[in-house]
């Protein structure tokens, strides 16, 4: 897919005087409108009766989107490599608000099909590009901390529902005079869901195209002052040679840090998915829960700011002690963690809420580090397209992880019954599934050197393109 000149990767490279900091608000701007995605459940019970469905059909949505997202960051991985952050902003921000305007033909016409196609497919495409744009950029600005570059832009992710579920609690009451956003009863209409999303689809076009026009790729050769690359040769598994993205999914490497994330990212999306009515569900005595809504929906915020807290302070730290401990760190203490969620949890409200807290920013530290050991692996050239293929197993966790918890509570009883031991049987599930990650995690080396590109030049955008 060739594209515009002004959208070159040429186009793009770093003049003298240009500071490398500039490059992870330009990520920011694009992750923080994508983010979006994590507040779909603050419309979800207006389009269910709009379109007088159910949640399982409306949650469909959500798990489009998600598994969409994954499948094209794998597919265009290497096309965004080749091509640079700009073109790949650019493209990603067309397609994310163009999902918008399509879903919200969808609900002025009454149509659900155009939402599962807006929303999730041509949406869930942008979300996939956007998502891995920034990556191999930053890693080259920030050889000397590549885990934090990577989480400062991937915290956005995170945080994006900060932002927009406020916002849209506040559009929708502008758009229907009826619906009050602080009344946990009210509903907006379907009119208030399409306005949202049209004004959505205009402010993250803003927001999105700042980024693609600010980002920058560095010059070839470019180093921070004062670090010297011979100091990454010292560093366990950290490696300065180059694996293409087609040698990368032919080893074992590859494959257990794909387990590891898959793992992680389910456990996390247990709590995630399930997060407002299981504080309730866990606190709750002859039918009636000591936890209300708006706590529950506090707690909701919590887990948001704990996932962004997470990107950032667990992804930097990994800078220090590297990325395999680490993430012994997310699988290991995550996994106690859970066994004591699920045993001494329903105790304490104040147990309840700093033991999840503590798995969800293991899950957001996950998902931030993950670039950055991928870096150490496999080297610079065409890691974003390496990360885009690795994401296949945020879609495949995203479909699991709900099956697994809603398969457990279907099987113990309605909502708005069910009790702290009815949650037990998932989350010991995730608790074998952390152990599983544990150990791929543990089996991790140096990838083998018939891997490496033996003519490929990391950070050569000429070199990439000619061997994609």
């Amino acid at each position: 897919m060739a594209v515009p000149s002004f959208l070159a990767r040429e186009r793009t490279v770093a003049g003298p005087g240009y500071s490398r900091w500039l490059v992870p608000p330009a990520a920011l701007a694009v992750h923080l409108c994508i983010g979006q995605v994590y507040a779909t459940s603050v419309y979800k019970s207006a389009l269910v009766e709009h379109f007088d469905s159910t949640l399982t059909a409306i949650g469909v949505i959500f798990s489009v989107a998600i598994v969409m997202l994954g499948l094209s960051a794998a597919l265009f991985g290497t096309w965004v490599d080749r091509n640079g952050p700009r073109a790949a902003m650019f493209v990603s921000a067309c397609f994310w608000v163009a999902g918008f305007l399509v879903a919200a033909l969808g609900i002025a016409t009454d149509q659900l099909w155009l939402v599962y196609v807006g929303y999730g497919g041509i949406g869930g495409i942008g979300l996939g590009i956007g998502y891995i744009s920034p990556v191999s950029t930053l890693i080259k600005w920030f050889p000397d901390r590549p885990g934090l570059a990577t989480g400062m832009a991937i915290m956005g992710f995170g945080g994006g529902a900060l932002v927009a579920s406020p916002l849209s609690g506040r559009l929708m009451s502008l758009y229907d005079s009826s619906y009050d956003s602080g009344d946990s009863s009210s509903v907006p209409s379907g009119d208030a869901v399409m306005m949202l999303f049209l004004t959505f689809a205009a402010v993250y076009l803003v927001f999105m195209m700042f980024g693609a026009f600010t980002v920058r790729v560095p010059p070839d050769g470019w180093k921070p002052d004062g670090w010297d690359p011979s100091t990454v040769r010292s560093k366990a598994l950290v490696t300065t040679a180059s694996v293409s993205a087609n040698n990368a999914i032919r080893t074992p490497q590859f494959w257990l840090l794909w387990t590891v994330l898959f793992c992680n990212v389910t456990a996390g999306i247990g709590i995630l998915e399930q997060a407002q009515p299981m504080i309730q569900d866990f606190f709750r005595e002859n039918g009636e829960s000591s936890v209300a809504a708006a706590a529950a929906g506090g707690f909701v915020g919590l887990l948001s700011i704990a996932n962004m807290a997470g990107r950032f302070v667990w992804s930097s730290t990994s800078d220090v002690i590297g990325r395999k401990p680490i993430y012994l760190v997310y699988l290991g203490v995550g996994l106690v963690c859970y066994v004591l969620l699920a045993t001494v949890g329903p105790s304490s409200t104040v147990l309840f809420v700093l033991f999840a807290a503590v798995i969800i920013s293991f899950y957001g530290g996950g998902f931030a580090t993950i670039p950055a050991y991928l870096r150490d692996l496999f080297g610079t050239y065409q890691v974003g397209a390496i990360h885009g293929r690795l994401l296949t197993a945020w879609s495949a966790a995203g479909v699991a992880g709900p099956l697994i918890v809603n398969g457990f509570l279907d099987a113990q009883g309605e909502p708005g019954n069910l009790v702290a031991a009815d949650y037990r049987p998932a989350l010991f599930t995730m608790v074998g599934l952390l152990a599983v990650g544990l150990v791929a995690n543990l089996l991790v080396r140096p990838v083998a050197e018939r891997f490496h590109e033996p003519s490929a030049t990391p950070g050569n955008p000429e070199r990439e393109e000619s061997r994609a």
